[in-house]
Formats: structure tokens, C-alpha cells, sequence
């Protein structure tokens, strides 16, 4: 009898998928490519691998390309209804298992789960069981799938019923909450995203922290990760797709501009630059890292006129009031920081919020100082970014709650990401220090950075699942 499963040996299975498409004026439908890890790793595998990424579709663009039947080779994109997917992705995925993995919450007001929680996670579930279905329907006899992320905590467990020999993996991205903060789920919601995620034969994280955290819940809660294997592979800068954009026209350019905005000192010197480049996410911790640079200002008038921070701020997840606000905020300090310290010929802050990725590598190759103090982070690949791009080397202040602090800490100026006064002590030591010891730290730091390229990362779990 012939089998009714599909061909793909291999599968990857996230929310954003490779791909994304626009309408044009015409009516006509535009592909845009994406990058990351992800893409890096798939190519890894060679294109005889029978490879499938099985992704959502996101836009009014991508779900007309569903229906047209318009589509990349190697890539099913699925027409969950909008108001689904909204649910699953603002609703629950980034307002309640993002804000508890980062731990987020105003405890006092935050979270309610009410009725419409109920709700809203019953949207989750319908959105994890189209993937479910989706990878079930594609794969081929005893195929292996990789899923992503906490956008689908619960397809490992889904899969498994419908497709028992298949092997199925596990990556998060984000770190994973302490027992005492995870049990702010409520208890059945709390089980049933640790069983689904115990669906999988292998979990993957990108710290230990992360991963012993996970165990320590399954342990509480569930009575341990019975035969599920959990693993470490912290995902590391693709150093050389960096070092080559970084070189191009477009970054040249904007290097000429960003000199042009921080200016040279009064004694005619080249300023030195503290850069940070963040999404205005919440974890991010932007605002705090303005207030020490604030401080900096304030308890060390040396630096005046001769230091700038040059500060993106690019929008994150603008549909969601916090994040409008939050982003409201992060322009309001720098303008205070500027009005307050600024003169006719410096600009304290530079601050730009309009994404611009070969801006961003210009700002890398210029910094002499890096800042990455967030709250709470899986990894953060800036971290391990800055140290590869950088043209004379820069000193990385690292926030202690960074997943690349197991691997940078040893290099890096750590901080504790809710002390002003302790980061603007880390800056001025950061700028304190001399060119050559910058270079040499900055060398250690871009080879702990490169230590697992995406394409080996993705390769590892892949062979572990084989394996």
C-alpha cells in the first residue's frame, strides 16, 4: 500500500518563515527574502535534503499569495484566519509567554487571566494544531522537524499524536522563566505548554541557565522531563556574512554620515562612540541605558563634548500599546539628554528609530564601546556582533542577565542591568580603557562569538536528532 505521508525528510516549522510577500499597485505580488540563522542552517543541509519550512503567513500580501497559490520551493506558508493569529501572536505568545520567559509582568496590576484569556489561548492551541497538522501531512516516514520558538510551545506534543515516528525537536530563542515566576500560569495553561513541549524527543536551548530552568519546572510540575533530552547550542554571529555586508557601498556611506553627527571634540580629536542597536523591545532595557549614559555625564563632566551615544532604537511590536509607549519613552530621555547636556557643536545622543540594518553595521565598525544590558535575553546576538564588525576593536558592557553572558562575561564590563549607577561606572571604565587592551579583548570576544555559526547550530541539533 502506497504511504499517504509526504516527501519532506526535513523540517523546520516557525511563525516567520523565510519569505514574505507584497502586493503591488498592479496587483501583482513581490517575494522578499529573508536572512538568520534559520535560512543559514537549511541551506547548511544542502539542497537534496528534501527540506520543507513550514511558516504562517503574516501579511495581507503573504495570504494572497496562499490563495493564489503563489510560492517558494521548500516553503508551505499557512492562511491561519487573521483574527487567529492575532490572538495566538499578540494575544498570548507576546503578552503572556514572552512577558513571563523575561519576566516582565507589574506583579501588583499584571497579569488577569480572565474569560478572555480563555479565549485568546483557545486561539493558541487552533494556531499550534494547523502547524501540527501541517508538518503531520508533509513529512516523510520517520522525517525529522525542528520547531521554533514559544510561538509554538504545543506542537511537539500535537505532532506526536499524529505522527509517532516521526523525531521532532525543540529550539527556544528566549530564556526560560524560574519555577516561581513560570507558575504565574495558571496551573492547567502552566502544564499543558511543559507536556507539549515534552512531545518532542529533544529540546534545545541556548544557555544551560535556560535549559536547567526548563528541567526545574518539568521537575515542579510535571513530575520531571521523563525521556525527553534537553541540549545547549548557543547560536553564534554568522562572522562571514558580517565582516563581507559590513564592507559593502551602502555601510560606507553611512559611516560617512554617522562621523558627520558625532562630530570631533573640542581638541579636535575623534569622538568616542557608545553604540547600542536594539528593537524597542521591552527586555531590552533602552531606557535605563540612557540614564546611566545620563549619569556618566553627570558624575564625569570629563566626557563631555567628547564621548557620543549613538542609540538605535528601531520599533518593536507597535501594535501593542506598552510597546508604543515604551518607545514614546526611550525618545522623550535622549531629547532630555540632549537638552540638558547638548551644546551648539555636540550632540549627546544620537538616537535613530528608523530600522536600518547597514546603519547598524556602520555603527558596529565605529564603536568604542558596546551596550547590551538588557533585563533578561535569551542570547542577544549584538553582543556577538559588535566585536566581529568592529574596525579598532570596542569594549562590551554586558548586561549579567544576557544569555551571551555565559560565553562573553569572561571579556566583557559586567553589569546588572537595574544599576544607573553601576553601568555609568562600567562606561566610563569601558572608555577608560586603552586601544590595545580594547583590541585584544575585542579579538577574545569576536572568537567566543563565532564559537557554533548558524549553519553549524542548526547541523548539530539536526544530528543529534539522527543521531
Amino acid at each position: 500500500m502506497a504511504s499517504t505521508f509526504g516527501a519532506a525528510q526535513v523540517l523546520v516549522a516557525s511563525n516567520r518563515g523565510p519569505v514574505s510577500y507584497e502586493v503591488g499597485e498592479d496587483g501583482s505580488l513581490h517575494a522578499k527574502r529573508g536572512g538568520g540563522g534559520l535560512v543559514s542552517g537549511l541551506s547548511a543541509i544542502g539542497p537534496d535534503a528534501g527540506a520543507l519550512w513550514v511558516c504562517s503567513a503574516l501579511s495581507d500580501g503573504d495570504r494572497e499569495a496562499v490563495r493564489r497559490g503563489v510560492g517558494e520551493e521548500g516553503v508551505r506558508m499557512l492562511d491561519v484566519p487573521a483574527d487567529v493569529h492575532a490572538d495566538a501572536y499578540n494575544g498570548i505568545a507576546n503578552s503572556v509567554l514572552w512577558f513571563v520567559h523575561h519576566m516582565l509582568y507589574q506583579t501588583p496590576l499584571e497579569p488577569v487571566f480572565d474569560a478572555e484569556f480563555r479565549r485568546q489561548w483557545a486561539s493558541y492551541e487552533a494556531y499550534n494544531r494547523a502547524f501540527a497538522e501541517a508538518l503531520a501531512e508533509e513529512a516523510a516516514e520517520g522525517a525529522v522537524a525542528i520547531v521554533q520558538d514559544y510561538h509554538l510551545t504545543l506542537v511537539p506534543g500535537m505532532l506526536r499524536e499524529l505522527r509517532p515516528d516521526l523525531r521532532i525537536g525543540h529550539f527556544s530563542h528566549t530564556p526560560w522563566a524560574p519555577v516561581d515566576y513560570f507558575r504565574i500560569l495558571p496551573d492547567d495553561i502552566a502544564e499543558q505548554v511543559l507536556r507539549g513541549m515534552l512531545g518532542a524527543d529533544r529540546l534545545g536551548f541556548l544557555t544551560r541557565r535556560w535549559a536547567d530552568a526548563f528541567t526545574a519546572c518539568c521537575d515542579a510540575l510535571v513530575g520531571g522531563p521523563g525521556d525527553t533530552r534537553i541540549g545547549v547550542h548557543g547560536l553564534g554571529a554568522d562572522a562571514d556574512f558580517l565582516r563581507r555586508r559590513s564592507h559593502e557601498a551602502d555601510v560606507d556611506e553611512r559611516m560617512a554620515g554617522l562621523r558627520a553627527e558625532i562630530g570631533a571634540g573640542p581638541d579636535g580629536n575623534a569622538r568616542r562612540t557608545i553604540v547600542r542597536v536594539d528593537r524597542t523591545e521591552l527586555s531590552k532595557n533602552i531606557v535605563r541605558g540612557l540614564l546611566a549614559y545620563r549619569r556618566l555625564l553627570a558624575d564625569r563632566p570629563e566626557w563631555r563634548e567628547r564621548v557620543v551615544h549613538v542609540a538605535f532604537a528601531y520599533p518593536s511590536r507597535q501594535d501593542l500599546a506598552v510597546y508604543r509607549d515604551y518607545t514614546a519613552e526611550v525618545q522623550r530621555v535622549a531629547e532630555e539628554i540632549n537638552a540638558e547636556y547638548g551644546t551648539p557643536g555636540w550632540t549627546p545622543v544620537v538616537l535613530h528609530v528608523k530600522d536600518d540594518f547597514a546603519r547598524s553595521l556602520a555603527a558596529y565598525r565605529l564603536a568604542d564601546v558596546a551596550l547590551v544590558n538588557p533585563v533578561r535575553d535569551g542570547m542577544n546576538l549584538v553582543a556577538k556582533e559588535v566585536p566581529v564588525v568592529s574596525d579598532e576593536g570596542c569594549v562590551l558592557v554586558l548586561s549579567r542577565e544576557a544569555g551571551a553572558y555565559e560565553e562573553l562575561g569572561e571579556d566583557a564590563v559586567v553589569v546588572n542591568p537595574y544599576d544607573v549607577v553601576g553601568t555609568a561606572a562600567a562606561l566610563h571604565e569601558a572608555l577608560s580603557i586603552g586601544a590595545a587592551e580594547r583590541a585584544e579583548r575585542s579579538k577574545r570576544l569576536a572568537s567566543a562569538a563565532t564559537a557554533l555559526p548558524p549553519g553549524r547550530w542548526f547541523l548539530e541539533q539536526l544530528e543529534e536528532l539522527r543521531g
